[in-house]
C-alpha cells in the first residue's frame, strides 16, 4: 500500500504543476520504502529549485551554477528522513547525517551526497552557491524567506553580476516572492500524504 501511496505522491497531477523528481530518485524512494509524504516534499523542493534556477539564469547569467547538482540535492536533501520518519512531522537534524550516509552507501559521489548532509546549514558564508540554492528553495517552497540566506545569495549575485547589492536583492525578492505565491497549495499538497 505505501508503495501505491509513494507512487501517487511522485506522479500525481498537482496544481501548481510540480515536475516530476528524476527518475533514479524516484526508484530510490521505491526502494528504501520512503513515506508518501517525504516523495511529496521532495517533489515540491525540487520543482521550487528547477525554478528557482530558471529565475536565476535569467536575471544574472554571469553566475556560475551546476544546475545537475542543485537539482539532485533538492530531490534528495531531506532522504535522511527514512530512517528518522518522528522528523516528517516534526524537528530533528540526525535525518542529514544519515541521508549522506545513505546516498553514499548507495554509490551516490559524496560531492552529490553533500547536500542532505549540509541543507540545515545556517553558516551560510561557507557553503557554495549550489548548497545555497538548495537551502534556499528548501525554504521558500513553503513560503519561509530567510535574510541571512538570501543577503549571502545576494553577495555571490553581485560578484557575478557586478551589480549593486540593493539592485541584485530588488530581482531576488521579486522572485522569491514569485515562487512564494504557491506556498500554501505546496503544502497542501505535501498534507494530502501520509507519514
Amino acid at each position: 500500500m505505501r508503495i501505491t501511496s509513494l507512487q501517487r505522491a511522485l506522479t500525481e497531477t498537482t496544481d501548481p504543476d510540480l515536475r516530476a523528481l528524476p527518475e533514479s530518485v524516484a526508484v530510490l524512494l521505491a526502494e528504501l520504502d520512503a513515506p508518501p509524504r517525504l516523495g511529496a516534499h521532495l517533489r515540491a523542493v525540487h520543482d521550487v529549485a528547477a525554478r528557482l534556477l530558471a529565475g536565476v539564469g535569467e536575471a544574472c547569467p554571469g553566475l556560475a551554477v551546476s544546475a545537475d547538482e542543485v537539482l539532485f540535492g533538492a530531490a534528495t536533501h531531506d532522504i535522511g528522513k527514512v530512517e528518522h520518519p518522528s522528523e516528517l512531522s516534526g524537528p530533528g537534524s540526525a535525518h542529514e547525517p544519515a541521508g549522506y550516509e545513505l546516498l553514499v552507501a548507495r554509490g551516490v559521489a559524496p560531492r552529490l551526497a553533500r547536500f542532505a548532509r549540509d541543507h540545515g546549514s545556517v553558516a551560510y558564508d561557507g557553503l557554495s552557491i549550489e548548497d545555497l540554492l538548495v537551502v534556499l528553495a528548501d525554504k521558500v517552497w513553503k513560503g519561509k524567506r530567510v535574510p541571512e540566506l538570501e543577503d549571502e545569495v545576494t553577495a555571490r549575485w553581485c560578484a557575478a553580476s557586478g551589480e549593486q547589492p540593493w539592485e541584485a536583492f530588488l530581482r531576488l525578492d521579486d522572485l522569491l516572492e514569485r515562487l512564494a505565491r504557491d506556498a500554501d497549495a505546496r503544502l497542501a499538497f505535501q498534507s494530502r500524504h501520509p507519514l
